[in-house]
């Protein structure tokens, strides 16, 4: 080695200072060279070593992941099956439950179904009452009408013959009274036409006398006239042919008129004879209809005071039955929605308890009471205190609620645990409190300033003593002494829990 040295000290020695410069600078260069390569080779050399770690990691994983498969799975199906157990029993209750209720529904459908054909009779019954009374009536009313109408008839009958009578009597009266105005009139007709010849003939010779005189004079007159009057006829005739025409026709209706006038009077003098002779019958009638409205008027009366009795009595039930419905209706709409609160009340129950039945440690589900602490004698007493038959009101109250004690043993039971976790509870609050001073105030003696400075440091000791007051408790349950354990039923307690 020292031969080398100095055959390169000597190398150097000859070499001028720019090869020497060049010498070292590539020697330089090749020891850089070799320093990447050694860490290229460093590099690849931890690749692999990282790649053969991961792949080594992700098989480790891979056996792990399958290995606390295995073991979840195991422990899951450990719990399925617990929960498929307890699920199958609460199944069960419920199943039972449901036949319970189907049963009931059942029991009270067949009483519905009873009540409803009980009242379905007597609505028939009720029905058949009533149309015999209505047939009853009607036969009643039916007899009162042949009876009213046999007596209208007779009554008809008797007025028929009396009027007839009275008719033949009245005809033969006016027959004599015709007679005699015939008679009367016959005379004065031969009176008047003998006074009528004689005073015809006495005018006769008169005229006679009178028509030589004038008839002289009036020849020649009758002649100018004539021919004046032929003239004036001829003119007329002219003038009044349209007016002679329709004179005609106005003479022949008025001859038809007169006929129908003649008619018309005689139809109404007809008319007012019967009309004369109904408003006799119907003044008869009308007294003996004023003496039927008048009875019929009073029993109207009595028949409406009767009535109005039997409104307003109808009036009054109607008025106690509506309020009765009135009562009932609220009563049951208030049964209603209590039993819904009830039903409501008992799903939740049933929903907590099926919520506390997964809860529960194996030791509830397998004894799901606590012991009994009373002895055998006291058991006995106590048996045959509840078979006694109940002296009060209340005592057989409670009597008839002695199937739910097992209830009432795991309620008592979790309301003594509930009560025993709340006094833990405290206890450890209180403990709590008391570390979180003690922490509060290491902190504070491990901290510098100003005002930590100038109170009393709780880590400064002397002689074993520090001048800060520490209030430990002792909650450890290694060193802590044991307390006497006092049985009291959670009934009590909750009846002397504060308000």
């Amino acid at each position: 080695m020292p031969a080398k040295k100095k055959k390169k000290s000597g190398k150097l020695s000859k070499m001028t200072e720019e090869e020497r410069m060049a010498y070292e600078e590539r020697k330089r260069l090749e020891e850089e060279e070799m320093r990447k390569k050694k860490e290229d080779m460093l590099t690849q050399f931890l690749k692999d070593k990282l790649t053969k770690e991961e792949r080594a990691t992700r098989f480790n994983m891979s056996k792990l992941n399958h290995q606390w498969r295995n073991i979840m799975r195991e422990s899951k199906s450990k719990e399925l099956k617990k929960d498929i157990e307890i699920l199958s029993q609460t199944f069960e209750r419920v199943v039972d439950r449901k036949d319970a209720v189907i049963k009931s529904l059942a029991k009270d459908l067949m009483e519905a179904e009873e009540q409803y054909s009980m009242a379905l009779r007597s609505h028939i019954q009720n029905i058949d009452n009533l149309i015999a009374l209505q047939q009853q009536l009607l036969s009643k009313y039916e007899d009162q009408y042949t009876d009213e109408l046999e007596i209208i008839k007779e009554e008809f009958d008797t007025e028929r013959a009396m009027l007839i009578e009275q008719h033949n009597q009245e005809m033969n009266d006016v027959a004599d009274i015709l007679f005699a105005m015939e008679q009367n009139y016959h005379e004065r007709e031969n009176d008047a036409k003998a006074d009528f010849q004689s005073m015809r003939d006495e005018i006769k010779n008169k005229n006679l006398e009178e028509k030589h005189a004038l008839r002289v004079q009036l020849e020649t007159k009758v002649d100018d006239l004539w021919q004046q009057f032929r003239t004036a006829l001829q003119n007329y005739n002219e003038t009044t042919e349209e007016r002679k025409t329709a004179f005609e026709g106005l003479k022949k209706r008025d001859e038809n008129s007169a006929k129908e006038i003649e008619q018309q009077m005689r139809k109404l003098q007809r008319i007012s004879d019967q009309i004369a002779a109904l408003k006799s019958k119907m003044s008869g009638n009308a007294k003996e209809c004023d003496e039927k409205n008048r009875q019929l008027k009073d029993e109207r009366e009595k028949m409406l005071s009767h009535f109005q009795d039997l409104k307003a009595q109808m009036n009054k039930l109607r008025d106690a039955e509506r309020e009765k419905l009135t009562k009932l209706t609220l009563e049951s709409n208030a049964t209603i929605k209590e039993l819904k609160r009830q039903s409501e009340k008992g799903e939740q129950i049933l929903r907590l308890s099926e919520m506390c039945r997964k809860l529960e440690t194996e030791e509830e589900k397998v004894l799901p009471f606590y012991a009994s602490s009373l002895t055998k004698e006291e058991e006995e007493d106590v048996q045959g205190a509840i078979l006694e038959p109940p002296s009060e009101k209340l005592a057989t109250v409670m009597h008839e609620y002695s199937s739910l004690d097992n209830f009432w043993k795991r309620f008592n039971k979790v309301l003594l645990d509930k009560l025993a976790l709340d006094k833990e509870k405290q206890t450890l609050s209180e403990e709590n409190q008391q570390l979180r001073t003690l922490l509060k105030q290491y902190l504070d003696g491990i901290s510098v300033n100003d005002e930590i400075l100038s109170q009393v440091n709780p880590l400064f000791i002397v002689n074993n003593k520090t001048n800060v007051t520490l209030n430990i408790p002792v909650v450890d349950p290694r060193i802590r002494r044991p307390a006497p354990q006092t049985v009291i039923e959670a009934a009590h307690v909750v009846k002397h829990l504060p308000a």
